[in-house]
């Protein structure tokens, strides 16, 4: 075992053990006692397990940063800064599957199981980083099955003669091509060439509420589509697409909704809007996917469960009125 001085005035201490060297930096000169046991804890791990929940998290996201997105980013550090004491100052070694079942089983009490299944998925991916021997057996919030509003033909014709000759009259109109607020705020003229139009980018904002242009969400979202040569000849004769960020589309909608007197449904409504009515054309699922850049086809059968749902209820009011008939 070898203890020496650095310049900067702290302590290294170095030994190779089992064929592994491993060392330790000290800001004090240790005894023969605490090196030997600070190098046994580092060279099995145990000194990860002596941080805090919060400083695996923080190294956690630090080795992520670089290749996750900006708002995924942003995401876990809004779950980090809001866990509370319990879980975010426990030692590693401490926390126990109990303990993250206590934060779940609270914070199911008040928010959505969607909100509670990303803490917990959070919570699970550092434990299984920096504790993969902590089993968690946790029980979570059921999922519960929404029926997500989409806007029918005679609401997406209202909005659009709305919006028709302002700025939001574009991004509007390209939304109902399936296209995410990110995609549309990123584009350019430059991204059209005659009435194809290549999506691979997203405006995005960082944890420090930073905007930047990214590739897109995946990478089945960069794709080529076609629009109608109306809408290829107003993007030309503007010479833009939308000047703003995803948070703008989105309250200019609620404010064209609520002038309009249309049902409440959020910008991503023009996405499940475009799978629905391209799904009813006939349009295979797997050319629907390729052009709205879905990764898999989750998403579009739980909007077509929807959509089946109401003439499932039809049909069932039709079968009532003629069993009534009948009898």
């Amino acid at each position: 075992m070898k203890i020496e001085k650095l310049p900067s005035g702290s302590y290294r201490v170095r030994r190779t053990i089992q064929g592994k060297a491993v060392s330790v930096t000290f800001p004090y000169k240790p005894s023969q006692k605490e090196a030997l046991k600070a190098l046994e804890d580092k060279w099995s791990g145990r000194d990860r397990l002596r941080m805090t929940f919060d400083q695996a998290a923080q190294e956690y996201i630090k080795g992520k940063k670089n290749t996750i997105s900006p708002s995924t980013v942003r995401g876990y550090e809004s779950i980090r800064k809001n866990l509370p004491d319990v879980v975010k100052n426990r030692q590693l070694e401490d926390l126990t599957a109990w303990d993250v079942q206590k934060y779940i089983n609270d914070l199911s009490k008040d928010h959505t199981p969607k909100t509670v299944r990303n803490h917990h998925a959070f919570i699970s991916a550092i434990l299984a980083t920096f504790n993969p021997n902590l089993t968690l057996n946790t029980q979570l919030p059921q999922k519960t099955l929404k029926s997500p509003y989409i806007p029918s033909d005679d609401d997406i014709k209202r909005i659009l003669e709305d919006v028709a000759g302002t700025e939001y009259e574009i991004p509007f109109r390209l939304a109902c091509y399936g296209l995410r607020r990110s995609e549309i705020c990123a584009l350019t003229p430059d991204d059209l060439d005659g009435d194809v139009l290549t999506i691979d980018k997203a405006l995005v904002e960082d944890d420090k509420k930073h905007w930047h242009i990214k590739t897109t969400k995946t990478t089945n979202s960069t794709r080529q589509i076609i629009i109608d040569s109306s809408l290829s000849a107003l993007i030309r004769s503007q010479n833009r697409i939308y000047d703003g960020t995803p948070g703008n589309l989105y309250k200019e909608l609620q404010r064209v909704l609520k002038r309009l007197k249309i049902e409440k449904f959020p910008f991503h409504g023009f996405r499940h809007y475009y799978a629905t009515t391209a799904h009813a054309i006939g349009m295979p699922d797997a050319v629907v996917m390729a052009s709205g850049g879905w990764k898999t086809d989750a998403v579009m059968k739980r909007i077509y469960r929807h959509e089946k749902q109401d003439q499932v209820t039809e049909m069932q009011k039709k079968y009532a009125a003629q069993f009534h008939d009948n009898i």
